[in-house]
């Protein structure tokens, strides 16, 4: 048990389930909107094309250029594509590099924010957006960067192949890794991430069998958005830091580079709080995390 934490709350709605991407009008006119942009990157832009066709005159434009780690370059041409279109909000498709074009545009224009996760990376419940310019990643947090509204559809992920599924999976594990020793946790989110790393562990082996299963989807998508919660709600420390060089400097993969690092600062983190990773090792066994 904690003796004293604080726990702001959850500020971002979550809509949740099979079959929810059916619902991105009714939440976007929630929010009072009329006229949105869709974005993704260009490999998603057949997904994005149908996406705005759903949405009909609701539609105000596509941007289908967002790239890793959110070039400034890329924020300036999506912001003034966006001032153009007459849209007051985005709804963002995709993984990670979508998501933080949305939230570069959001606090640069106060639109709001629609986010569709297609991946398990985890940025979509946060308040952190990191942005690269001249080969340097640098990160801020600001209530204004945090989505207004995230939609998880598991029907999205299920055609995730596996390679990444399990790269995006050990991006997510690494949120929850650094929610166990952040000195600002809280119970709620920690409980969060040992949830998380259940269901990770129950449903990550299963989807490397069968990609299709729905039911491991599920388990999945549910663990990241845990993960991604958590991360939106501590301060991180050396894992995320170092990923962030690695992908500002050199233009590394997102998911694969925290794939990589986990082992080691794990375990380098480990030897001071042992005690504090051990949901870890009490969901996936073995004597140490």
């Amino acid at each position: 048990m904690m003796d004293s934490f604080t726990f702001p709350g959850l500020t971002t709605r979550v809509v949740f389930g099979a079959g929810t991407m059916a619902r991105v009008e009714e939440e976007v006119r929630r929010l009072g909107h009329d006229k949105v942009m869709v974005l993704s990157t260009p490999h998603q832009r057949g997904d994005a094309e149908r996406l705005a066709a759903s949405l009909g005159g609701l539609t105000a434009g596509i941007f289908a250029g967002a790239a890793m780690h959110t070039p400034v370059e890329v924020t300036e041409e999506a912001v003034d594509a966006f001032r153009t279109s007459g849209a007051s909000a985005v709804v963002s498709l995709g993984g990670g590099s979508t998501t933080g074009l949305g939230k570069a545009i959001a606090v640069r224009t106060g639109a709001d924010q629609v986010v569709i996760p297609t991946t398990y990376a985890g940025s979509e419940m946060t308040d952190i957006l990191g942005e690269t310019a001249a080969g340097e990643k640098t990160t801020r947090r600001s209530p204004d960067i945090r989505p207004e509204t995230v939609i998880y559809d598991v029907d999205l992920t299920l055609s995730l192949p596996v390679g990444l599924t399990v790269t995006s999976a050990m991006n997510a594990i690494a949120h929850a890794m650094e929610t166990f020793y952040a000195p600002d946790r809280n119970p709620v989110i920690v409980l969060m991430c040992r949830d998380a790393m259940v269901a990770f562990r129950d449903g990550i082996p299963r989807l490397i069998g069968d990609p299709r299963d729905r039911a491991a989807r599920t388990q999945a998508l549910y663990a990241a958005w845990c993960c991604s919660t958590a991360l939106g709600y501590v301060s991180m420390a050396l894992h995320h830091k170092l990923a962030h060089v690695f992908g500002g400097s050199f233009d590394t993969p997102h998911a694969e580079t925290h794939a990589i690092l986990l082992p080691y600062t794990t375990a380098f983190n480990e030897a001071a709080v042992p005690d504090l990773l051990a949901p870890i090792t009490e969901a996936f066994g073995g004597g140490s995390a």
